[in-house]
């Protein structure tokens, strides 16, 4: 994982409501542990035709949306089924950060350990950003705050571990092994003891 510390980027909105990880990333796509090339797959059974073409209708394949980091996504987004799949598909097709009024806890958490920050904010911030679409926001993750462009800025919290993760560049494993001489240490003093 590369550390996230900021994140300047336009938004791209998806207003729906109830996004699940089936849509986010489709069961079918799910035959793989690798997280690259999950990414063509993200939304697939929106972004695509039957023919296979992209669907030009389809939010995420506007002009506008191209190149875009930030994900202001309808309430309740990534329910349904637990999947990993879903934070690693919108991470490789280019996304850094879901923002919504409400995320689903278990897809919150799968985002956040692995590298997709996921914010909630209150309804008035979400309706805010659903009606500007293309804005640009500043994300500072050591602050937990959202600039706005005229200035203003959102608070969002984090877990303390979560924003140490976020912050490192490094997932639960990545920080257990930074601490390898300390937990070795421990077990030592723990076996001399018992």
């Amino acid at each position: 994982m590369n550390p996230l510390t900021h994140l300047r980027s336009r938004t791209a909105v998806l207003a729906h409501e109830n996004i699940d990880t089936d849509r986010i990333i489709p069961a079918r796509f799910l035959t793989t542990t690798e997280r690259e090339g999950l990414g063509r797959h993200a939304f697939n059974d929106w972004r695509y035709r039957d023919d296979g073409s992209a669907d030009p209708a389809f939010a995420l394949n506007q002009p506008n949306a191209q190149g875009c980091e930030i994900l202001v996504a309808g309430r309740g987004f990534g329910c349904g089924s637990s999947r990993e799949h879903a934070p690693w598909a919108l991470l490789d097709y280019g996304l850094r950060a879901v923002l919504s009024s409400e995320i689903a806890d278990i897809f919150r958490s799968n985002a956040l350990k692995n590298g997709l920050l996921a914010i909630t904010l209150n309804a008035a911030e979400h309706r805010y950003l659903l009606a500007h679409p293309g804005i640009e926001l500043a994300i500072d993750i050591a602050a937990g705050t959202i600039e706005l462009p005229d200035g203003g800025r959102f608070r969002f919290e984090l877990d303390a571990f979560s924003r140490h993760c976020l912050l490192e560049g490094v997932d639960q494993l990545g920080f257990l092994h930074r601490h390898e001489a300390q937990i070795a240490a421990f077990e030592t003093r723990r076996e001399a003891c018992a």
